[in-house]
């Protein structure tokens, strides 16, 4: 219980410190507070939002995964690359190949990190550099440019919706269903368990090792996910593709109170990590 209410006020003090650091900006510089422009910070933040969200489920059972920008720069060129050769295939089609690529590659962190007990420090770090080198081997260091891809490949996650860009409702409905996931379901309060108290994990039948493989595999999946939305935001797609993100993606967590020794941390907390980070990137931008 004592854990649970420094986490409420650990992230109501962040809502507090994002508004005033949105307050300042905006007196020096007022159209950074005009609707228009706070819509747009806030979609500039939604990948790091989806990114956060996988990394948070590894950080509870104990984990970091840092390839995830590595699969993303590998799902987003594969999709690139189909898309350029093959623009006549759905978009949606690419989003649910990218998602899967992305999945596959969190199987792989997480049976290296169950079955066979490698650190996962280790074993996202060796991946992380496999990935970005497979890249080089599918392009030979190229560029997909934007004039290569097809204009339905481009415009979806800018697709207005009540107000907003699809993009931002991307990270809107990621924040819901991982919410929910966490609170409600078995499997996500198992992930809670398995990180804050292996033993316990253990009388109570949970397996703490499946549970990472899960939470890797969740994580592989939104990073695959991202992939897709980051290539078409950006409308570009190379090697070095979010080359270090991986980095702030860690640090919206840390910032948000998850803990890098697992079993705690919320959602809300994870979005405000990343709305911070978000508040101080944009004006530097």
């Amino acid at each position: 219980m004592m854990g649970h209410a420094w986490l409420k006020h650990r992230e109501a003090l962040l809502a507090v410190v994002i508004i005033l650091m949105i307050g300042a900006i905006g007196s020096r510089a007022p159209s950074f507070v005009s609707p228009g422009n706070l819509v747009e910070m806030f979609n500039d933040t939604a990948i790091l939002i989806i990114l956060a969200l996988g990394q948070m489920m590894v950080l509870l059972t104990k984990g970091i995964d840092l390839s995830m920008a590595a699969n993303l720069a590998l799902t987003g060129m594969i999709v690139a690359l189909i898309n350029a050769h093959y623009p006549g295939i759905p978009v949606v089609a690419l989003l649910a190949l990218a998602t899967l690529l992305g999945l596959l590659m969190g199987v792989i962190n997480g049976l290296l990190v169950w079955r066979l007990g490698i650190p996962p420090i280790v074993v996202t770090l060796g991946t992380m550099s496999i990935y970005r080198g497979i890249i080089f081997l599918l392009t030979d260091g190229g560029w997909v440019n934007s004039h290569q891809m097809s204009a339905d490949f481009l415009s979806l996650p800018r697709s207005p919706l009540l107000g907003l860009p699809l993009l931002s409702w991307c990270a809107i409905a990621a924040l819901l269903l991982v919410g929910y996931f966490l609170r409600y379901s078995r499997t996500g309060r198992a992930l809670y368990t398995a990180g804050g108290n292996a033993t316990a994990a253990y009388y109570t039948g949970i397996n703490a090792g499946k549970m990472q493989f899960v939470s890797f595999c969740l994580s592989g999946a939104l990073a695959g996910f991202c992939g897709y939305l980051w290539i078409s935001r950006f409308a570009v797609a190379y090697v070095d593709v979010a080359n270090g993100f991986e980095l702030q993606v860690v640090a919206a967590c840390v910032i948000g109170g998850i803990s890098t020794t697992g079993g705690s941390g919320r959602v809300l907390g994870c979005l405000c990590g990343a709305l911070f980070l978000g508040v101080i990137i944009t004006p530097c931008r």
